[in-house]
């Protein structure tokens, strides 16, 4: 009876023995793919980063990720107060370069930030950490390389043929209602100045002079073009506003001049042709914030009853 126990008992050995092996081995492969890594060329020089990020941080640029649903585990404060990301920044904790114990304790496997942050050699010690300085790439090519950051370059390049089409089919119809030569301005205010933008500030600006390529006045274009933002008094905002004015509003701001003479004689309010957006929905450049732009836009100039109709109040 023990002769015939020992062959059957080593049977079960061999068998466990198999079962072991082949779970080390699927235990390794798993390892070996989520440790995969590629090189990436930053603007600091080339960077090892996840083949596939899984948790990321996102100090800057947060948004252009969002679009590509990356998954965020750690998000800047301006981009989780902005209205649109609300509902995609759902138990997504907020950090910024100074949070480095927070930051440690999310296990990130890939950090974005700005160049001009603080801290970046600490950041790059807890995940590769990957900088991007503010305007050195116009905001079409920002998707791009956020497509390539997470291995997703073909479906970022889909999304910007396929916006650049659309916007400048939605600006020739524009151009077709509002005459050629027709000019839009973009403005803010605070509680003491105003702002005019050129063509690459965000609040659909790059929609609607590049995309769309609408005339901005003269005057906006000499003081506005170069820097992306002029700083100008009530007084001469006239001068500045053209046939039709993108009043980029702040909620949270008093805008008691808009029962000032000087601002219902501007023509573009006398003829009704002052569009709204919510500043706080309107400070970014990435997919998201330029669809819901370019539906406001197209709604706004072709179709009447949509005008001054606030844009994420």
């Amino acid at each position: 009876m023990k002769k015939l126990f020992i062959p059957f008992l080593l049977l079960f050995v061999l068998i466990l023995s198999a079962c072991g092996n082949k779970e080390t081995a699927n235990e390794n492969n798993a390892s070996k793919a989520k440790k995969e890594t590629v090189t990436y060329q930053s603007e600091t020089g080339p960077i090892e980063i996840p083949k596939n990020p899984k948790r990321i941080i996102a100090l800057s640029n947060g948004p252009n990720v969002l679009a590509l649903e990356g998954n965020v585990v750690g998000i800047d404060q301006w981009t989780n107060m902005n209205p649109l990301f609300k509902e995609r920044l759902k138990g997504v904790e907020v950090v910024s370069e100074d949070n480095l114990e927070k930051i440690i304790e999310l296990e990130p496997d890939l950090i974005i930030a700005g160049s001009e942050m603080k801290n970046i050699g600490k950041l790059n010690e807890i995940a590769p950490t990957v900088v991007f300085t503010w305007g050195k790439l116009d905001y079409l090519s920002q998707q791009i390389e956020i497509g390539k950051l997470l291995n997703k370059e073909k479906e970022a390049k889909e999304w910007v043929n396929d916006f650049e089409t659309r916007a400048e089919s939605a600006g020739k119809a524009i151009r077709s209602k509002i005459g050629e030569d027709a000019t839009v301005s973009v403005i803010e205010n605070d509680a003491k100045e105003f702002y005019v933008f050129g063509n690459n500030y965000a609040r659909g600006t790059e929609i609607l002079y590049q995309a769309m390529d609408l005339k901005m006045p003269e005057k906006v274009k000499e003081k506005a073009l170069k820097s992306g933002i002029y700083v100008l008094s009530s007084e001469v905002l006239p001068e500045y506003t053209g046939d039709y004015i993108i009043f980029s509003k702040n909620p949270d701001v008093v805008n008691s001049f808009v029962e000032t003479d000087t601002w219902k004689n501007i023509p573009a309010v006398k003829n009704d042709r002052i569009f709204e957006i919510n500043s706080k929905a309107a400070t970014y450049s990435d997919p998201i914030t330029l669809e819901h732009l370019l539906e406001f836009f197209e709604k706004s100039f072709l179709n009447k009853k949509y005008a001054k109709k606030e844009f994420f109040k």
